[in-house]
């Protein structure tokens, strides 16, 4: 198995995803509204990680998220009515869960941790905390943690649209592996474990997990079958994730793993990507 680090670099105290930008030879094949809804994903365009907004047609770019120049926000995720957004953040001076409407309004710090993601029913988060993965009831805030304490280096949970299970990744000694685990706890099962899989997210249907590997983008159905390549050429793809229809992908793309990141669009099936953004650094996109 490869030694890649599942795509997490550190900046300003947080791990942000190591993502892509600058392929030559792009087109307008896809069409401009693939997919519809709006995309929102962090920026170092305006000088410090804020959260920002953009149609899938690249127009009404907008920085929703305002904080001070020293504090850091990253890891963009709507809730699944749309009306509001998790992020994580380094304000208060540690790294935590935070919420804000999807507008930018109203910043409220919910515990402490990071890379959350919404529980289909919006009721309750998963998130990471110590390389271990938990699950916070919203309004008790009772926790539960769903990976087994013997498990390292867990990382990127991702919510089965059914609510069933939780996909994640994990880092062992040799390499990363995406695995499945309930939304209870429990024994995880094994997804897929060669070429440093990592960064799982579903479709909207729950039959089809999109992953990075060191270099590019996969699906593959929750039984680990019919793996496929949704992005073969030169450079680095990384953090997919399906538009609402489940019929494209955004992620990121550059020359190398050091960036600079921007945003990309291609039909989930694979094909010719779209460029969508320019300009700074354009991190963990998330379509709703």
């Amino acid at each position: 198995m490869s030694r890649y680090s599942c795509g997490r670099l550190v900046a300003g105290g947080l791990w942000l995803t190591a993502l892509a930008a600058a392929w030559t030879g792009l087109s307008t094949s896809i069409a401009a509204d693939a997919g519809g809804g709006t995309i929102v994903f962090s920026s170092d365009r305006s000088g410090s990680w804020r959260i920002w907004r953009v149609r899938p047609d690249g127009s009404e770019l907008k920085q929703l998220s305002q904080a001070g120049s020293d504090e850091q926000d990253v890891d963009p995720v709507f809730s699944p009515d749309g009306k509001e957004i998790l992020f994580s953040s380094t304000r208060s001076g540690s790294v935590g869960v935070w919420k804000m409407s999807a507008d930018g309004s109203r910043p409220e710090r919910i515990c402490d941790g990071d890379q959350a993601e919404w529980s289909p029913d919006g009721k309750q988060i998963a998130l990471r905390r110590q390389e271990r993965l938990y699950t916070r009831e919203l309004a008790s805030g009772r926790e539960r943690a769903v990976t087994p304490d013997n498990w390292p280096h867990c990382s990127g949970p991702a919510w089965r649209p059914d609510g069933r299970q939780i996909a994640f990744a994990c880092r062992w000694d040799a390499g990363n592996g995406v695995y499945l685990v309930a939304a209870e706890g429990g024994p995880p099962t094994k997804v897929y474990d060669k070429k440093g899989a990592c960064e799982p997210h579903w479709s909207p249907d729950g039959q089809r997990i999109v992953y990075e590997t060191e270099t590019n983008l996969f699906t593959i159905g929750p039984d680990g079958k019919k793996n496929r390549a949704v992005t073969f050429f030169g450079g680095v793809q990384r953090y997919g994730r399906f538009s609402p229809d489940g019929t494209s992908i955004v992620y990121c793309q550059g020359v190398s793993d050091r960036g600079p990141w921007e945003l990309y669009v291609i039909p989930a099936t694979g094909g010719t990507p779209r460029q969508l953004t320019e300009d700074g650094s354009d991190l963990n996109p998330d379509w709703r």
